[in-house]
């Protein structure tokens, strides 16, 4: 028994070293490019990091909340209350609706006093509508997905209901939710119905499989989510998350099917995701900060993007991003950021480092003239302000002549944009192109294709 308990306290200590190990970045591979760059116009554009004295760092603190739970799984002093979805009425078989079942397990949950766990079990299939799960909770509650959660096929069940969500998860604390389930949003018929696979209907928003809103310290790990009707994942105005291991998938065609959305939240970490959709393995929006994903899988897919921004004159504000280690295979924009004209705001403080292309067309690219719109867009003077950006250490091909392309705005030039150590050739070795528009940019190391002249 005492060896038992000190396996498990081993356990929870190389718990607490793995969460602190993550919780800055290293100094070594981030932001120490603004040094010694003779190039680079201080006076001009001064950088963030040298106008505050800091060397980009992101301080992600050690998740507490996931300390607590590792110690409560290992059992020091902690009890659980299991709260199973078949005790509620949940059959499982596929064509029973469960979401009446699912409500009452989470009411359950959520007013237990001591920690919860709403189990889904393994081998079954939960028919669920639209669905919220709110807080806040007296305590803090798992939701273990064993089995299989499908949404239901009737766009109907969606009448006189938010449209935008299917399973929300809205203003709770200390929430857990993985369990090495299925999460199927049974999206086709939601992909027929779209203006972009079908022109000729009006243009209305999808539900978003898994949203998580106003939520804080929130671990979401260890799911397969498929077929998503419109998002599959989409984190907003929420803090101190932790996602990791999730596997992401839909078919190329499926329309705006981002899998991994961020908007309003700050400090999140993405890791270890495998992602193939229709539309963005990664987006990040407006109100974004303290943002680090790494160990990225993605395509097909539009690759890994900041924005889109400032649409409808709107104002963005997305600061000190990072995307280190990615492999892209496929997809139609490797590292990308895309304003609209007309916007305002900023973008900055952002790394994209050690990213691998295969077969990628625009590797690198901002586009500042963005225009997802049935109609075209008109000329505006305003725009997003995108500086202190730099591409690290890319190698691959481009599917396309043109690998590097800034496209920035004639008013709001683009600026402190850094290209080191990049080797990208064409599918068969041919020899590419860089396209600059408004943009102060520099070079380090080796650079293939050669940045524009300036």
């Amino acid at each position: 028994m005492a060896s038992h308990k000190f396996l498990l306290l081993s356990l929870v200590l190389l718990s607490f070293n793995h969460l602190f190990c993550y919780s800055k970045l290293d100094e070594d591979s981030t932001l120490g490019y603004l040094d010694d760059i003779s190039s680079y116009d201080m006076t001009a554009y001064p950088s963030y990091y040298a106008v505050h004295g800091e060397r980009g760092t992101i301080a992600y603190q050690p998740n507490r909340f996931v300390l607590e739970r590792v110690a409560r799984v290992a059992g020091f002093g902690y009890s659980q209350k299991v709260v199973n979805v078949e005790d509620h009425g949940a059959k499982g078989d596929g064509t029973t609706d469960d979401t009446e079942a699912f409500e009452m397990a989470w009411k359950e949950a959520c007013s237990s006093s001591t920690s919860a766990v709403l189990m889904v079990p393994e081998n079954k299939n939960y028919l669920l509508k639209p669905i919220t799960f709110s807080g806040p909770c007296k305590s803090d509650v798992s939701v273990m997905i064993k089995g299989t959660i499908e949404a239901s096929s009737d766009r109907s069940d969606w009448n006189g209901k938010n449209g935008r969500h299917w399973i929300l998860f809205s203003g709770i604390q200390n929430l857990y939710v993985g369990g090495r389930g299925n999460v199927n949003g049974n999206g086709k018929i939601w992909w027929q119905n779209s203006c972009k696979i079908n022109k000729s209907l009006p243009c209305k928003d999808a539900p978003t499989a898994l949203t998580f809103y106003s939520c804080d310290k929130l671990t979401v790990e260890n799911l397969n989510i498929k077929d998503s009707q419109q998002i599959h994942v989409s984190f907003e105005r929420s803090t101190n998350v932790d996602v990791s291991s999730l596997t992401i998938t839909a078919p190329e065609s499926s329309p705006n099917t981002d899998g991994i959305h961020v908007t309003e939240t700050k400090n999140i970490q993405i890791t270890n995701c495998v992602i193939g959709t229709g539309d963005d393995c990664i987006s990040i929006e407006s109100g974004s900060q303290n943002l680090k994903a790494t160990n990225i899988v993605c395509g097909p897919g539009h690759g890994i993007s900041i924005g889109s921004l400032g649409d409808h004159g709107s104002e963005a504000q997305v600061s000190d991003v990072i995307v280190d280690t990615a492999q892209l295979k496929g997809t139609t924009n490797g590292a990308r950021i895309k304003t609209w004209q007309g916007g305002r705001g900023y973008a900055k403080n952002i790394v994209f480092q050690n990213f691998v292309m295969h077969d990628v067309n625009n590797p690198i690219i901002i586009d500042q003239n963005y225009c997802d719109s049935k109609t075209q867009c008109k000329q505006q003077t305003s725009a997003v302000e995108v500086s202190n950006v730099m591409y690290k250490n890319f190698k691959g091909t481009s599917a396309s002549e043109v690998a590097i392309k800034f496209d920035c705005s004639t008013t709001v030039p683009c600026h402190g944009i850094i290209l080191q150590d990049i080797d990208l050739a064409g599918g068969d070795g041919d020899a590419t192109t860089s396209l600059c528009n408004h943009v102060n940019w520099t070079k380090k190391g080796n650079v293939i294709p050669l940045p524009c002249a300036k």
